[in-house]
């Protein structure tokens, strides 16, 4: 048997700091209060699933359906009372992102406020990473 030419050292660590994790989607009132009343008459869903999709001119887009259980690679976020699970090929693309609703003369549509992106198209609909 050959001597070992790595040693590891094992120490208890007692003022450890932790650091926070990052949250995967936060929102903001104005979406939670959204969610809420989009989910007020279907108690048949338990909330909103996030996804992504490849369309667009810019590579991908959101999509947003309602959704009556979460699969077992879902991310569930709980905030304020409202649920919204991010599907497994949205994960990493919506990491630290803030969803947003916002209401306007002429639209009324959630707005996500992604750090990630790297460019999006002139619409504002797709986006790439």
């Amino acid at each position: 048997m050959s001597a070992s030419i790595v040693r590891a050292t094992v120490r208890a660590v007692n003022k450890r700091k932790i650091l926070p994790t990052r949250a995967a989607l936060t929102l903001t009132p104005a979406a939670v209060n959204k969610i809420r009343t989009l989910l007020q008459d279907k108690p048949e869903y338990i909330g909103l699933k996030v996804g992504v999709r490849t369309r667009g001119c810019n590579g991908l887009t959101y999509t947003l359906d309602y959704t009556k259980q979460k699969d077992k690679s879902d991310e569930e976020v709980l905030q304020d009372g409202v649920t919204v699970f991010i599907e497994k090929k949205a994960q990493l693309t919506l990491l630290g992102t803030e969803m947003d609703f916002v209401e306007s003369k002429l639209s009324s549509e959630f707005i996500f406020n992604n750090p990630n992106i790297k460019g999006t198209c002139g619409c504002g609909e797709s986006f790439n990473i």
